[in-house]
């Protein structure tokens, strides 16, 4: 699956976002020649963080190439902030668990984890994130963090509840309390917190895919799928939402793919009122009977004439020119116009890209197809807006396509 991924702040804290996501990160070792690291990497896995510490810190000095320690000591330093109450101390120990994650991913590391973290965490390991404006909420919620750390999830629990009581409208507030049940395997109670969060801000992925984890747990897989769904169109830029139906995808043996459609012509600008069309020379072939040809060229007129002129009328209040989804739209729509004109004087050559557009198009799926399959920069900003009016053409546009391989039913 095909999809832009922008960088976008986390509003998680990441000591949490690591409590939370660092069991996936687990690495299993059937044979491991090194007692020493063996019972580090045990200790990780068991979840006594606190032990594995200093264990890790010494294996980093002996195996300093080694990517699966060093990011496993990235993981752990990055955890210990839950305990750290001076400021200054957090933020040092957030720069030093980002240059060990980076090394680790020089080194080879990857996965979805260790890439968030380096997207969100900036170099000089940035501020605390604050997850409420209200003093005693956040106060709640560094407690309920400290807690979650020492799997002390009764305790964990009343600090969230705590700062739901001071702040209704505190999205990770219920989204922890949830994760507690999950880790205390009371999947019914996490599943109604998961969607007491989901209810306070749908726009977000991490209540619907945790959601959908813990229906998986119990065996629920359709509906499991349903919720990654749902996290996937709430963030569909996200690499946590998206290997997440992927990943569920490939549990249940579902090819999840976009429709294959391929447009032969782009549009760029080198320099202040110039602007060039690009067109595959394949499309522009002599014999060509189809008419894609000219359908093409066609695209490429329309989005020239939105960097000129139509974007400043539709954008009035935006200083900067960028693709935007209505662009897209109407260059796709005018490709369909010439080429439906060339057809309708018997030409029996087909185009498979524009038969898919027009087919999505008569559908009314087109915009829901662009902003999934081919969104860049600019378009990825109208996404939100069009997901507000739009949710059940996105929902009905994933159910035909993306879960049938880009298929179509």
């Amino acid at each position: 699956m095909q999809v832009l991924i922008r960088r976008r702040s986390l509003k998680l804290s990441f000591t949490i976002l690591f409590l939370l996501v660092c069991p996936l990160c687990t690495v299993l070792r059937a044979q491991e020649p090194d007692p020493e690291r063996a019972r580090a990497f045990q200790l990780y896995e068991e979840g006594k963080y606190t032990e594995a510490l200093p264990a890790f810190e010494k294996l980093t000095a002996k195996y300093p190439e080694d990517r699966d320690v060093i990011k496993t000591y990235g993981f752990l330093v990055m955890g210990q902030t839950a305990y750290m109450k001076d400021a200054a101390a957090r933020k040092e120990a957030r720069r030093r668990a980002r240059e060990l994650l980076l090394k680790a991913h020089q080194l080879g590391a990857d996965d979805a984890l260790l890439r968030s973290m380096l997207e969100a965490v900036p170099r000089d390991g940035g501020d605390d994130a604050r997850l409420s404006s209200k003093k005693e909420a956040e106060d709640a919620m560094r407690e309920g963090e400290a807690a979650f750390a020492k799997k002390d999830f009764a305790k964990a629990i009343e600090m969230y509840q705590l700062a739901l009581l001071f702040d209704p409208k505190l999205y990770e507030a219920a989204l922890f309390t949830g994760d507690c049940y999950y880790s205390t395997a009371e999947q019914k109670k996490a599943g109604e917190w998961f969607a007491r969060a989901a209810a306070i801000d749908p726009d977000r992925e991490a209540a619907y895919r945790y959601w959908g984890d813990s229906l998986m747990k119990q065996g629920r897989v359709t509906e499991a799928g349903d919720k990654f769904v749902e996290a996937y169109l709430a963030e569909p830029y996200s690499r946590l939402s998206r290997s997440a139906f992927l990943n569920w995808g490939e549990r249940v043996n579902i090819n999840l793919n976009h429709p294959q459609v391929e447009i032969p012509t782009d549009v760029t600008s080198q320099n202040p009122g110039q602007v060039t069309i690009n067109v595959d020379p394949n499309s522009l072939k002599k014999d060509d009977k189809s008419g894609a040809g000219a359908a093409w060229l066609m695209y490429g007129f329309v989005r020239v004439s939105w960097t000129r002129t139509e974007f400043v009328k539709q954008y009035p209040d935006e200083k900067k020119y960028r693709h935007s989804l209505k662009e897209e739209v109407a260059a796709l729509r005018g490709a369909l116009k010439s080429y439906q004109g060339q057809q309708a004087k018997n030409l029996q050559s087909t185009d498979p890209s524009l038969q898919l557009l027009a087919k999505l198009d008569k559908e009314g799926l087109l915009e829901s197809f662009i902003l999934l399959a081919l969104p860049d920069e600019g378009i990825a900003q109208d996404y939100l807006e069009y997901r507000h009016t739009h949710l059940e053409d996105l929902r009905r546009y994933v159910k035909q396509y993306v879960l049938t391989g880009g298929g179509g039913q």
